[in-house]
């Protein structure tokens, strides 16, 4: 039986290939495909990750051009992972500002088994 983790990262990369797959002449995300791809699977997660006064554009824009190292215009896998890790770490940052429990200490917590209280 397959843990959490594993059918995540599973359902990560099944995720990118169908929407990289739909111009097959390649394996990379252009623009409009991430755009797609999060506005279509992710898009309640990004509204909790998001900056204030930032449209959900704008914040996919910022997180392409973030990922986009070589920035050649597309996103190729490990190019797309750093965008998830962008996203996640924004929202374990987010789960903390509401109750406040880490902010002195960044390492608090970390290891041990601590609540996270979603973001709304």
């Amino acid at each position: 039986m397959k843990t959490d983790l594993e059918l995540a990262l599973e359902c990560a990369i099944n995720i990118y290939h169908q929407y990289a797959m739909k111009c097959p002449i390649d394996d990379y995300l252009s623009k409009t495909e991430f755009s797609k791809l999060l506005k279509e699977t992710a898009k309640p997660f990004l509204y909790n990750t998001m900056p204030p006064n930032m449209t959900i554009d704008d914040y996919i824009s910022k997180l392409f051009a973030r990922a986009d190292c070589n920035h050649d215009g597309r996103l190729k896998f490990t190019e797309f992972l750093t965008t998830l890790n962008l996203v996640v770490i924004d929202a374990h940052n987010r789960s903390h500002q509401c109750c406040g429990s880490h902010d002195k200490d960044p390492d608090a917590g970390h290891g041990q088994d601590h609540a996270h209280v979603p973001s709304k």
